[in-house]
């Protein structure tokens, strides 16, 4: 017997309570220190960016959100897509969406060039 409900369970805890730290530590620095948002421009990101600590955070912050998020996601559809044929595309969906969000992010922050203009 598969113990995937119970991990799937302790991942949305950890995973939430990491989330509450990145994020509240996102905004701050964002939005709240230094000036606020009107400082924030492609410079800005440039700067951040350069740095293997930011690009780690940011990182972070994109992997747990989406596989948090996609996790609760999996649940919701599983209780109330009464159809096997219609859960399956909705999870099907929901990976692929999944999936290519990660990629996609993920090669943006590694692959970003502060030199473009």
């Amino acid at each position: 017997r598969s113990n995937y409900e119970l991990y799937s369970w302790l991942f949305m805890r950890i995973s939430g309570l990491v989330l509450v730290f990145l994020v509240l530590g996102h905004l701050l620095i964002m939005n709240i220190l230094d000036g606020g948002v009107q400082r924030i421009n492609f410079g800005f990101v440039a700067g951040r960016w350069s740095s293997p600590f930011w690009q780690t955070w940011d990182l972070l912050q994109l992997w747990l959100a989406m596989l948090h998020g996609g996790n609760g996601m999996r649940t919701v559809i599983s209780d109330y897509a009464e159809k096997p044929r219609t859960r399956f595309w909705l999870l099907t969906l929901l990976a692929v969406a999944i999936v290519f969000i990660l990629v996609l992010g993920t090669l943006v922050i590694f692959t970003f060039d502060p030199n473009i203009a």
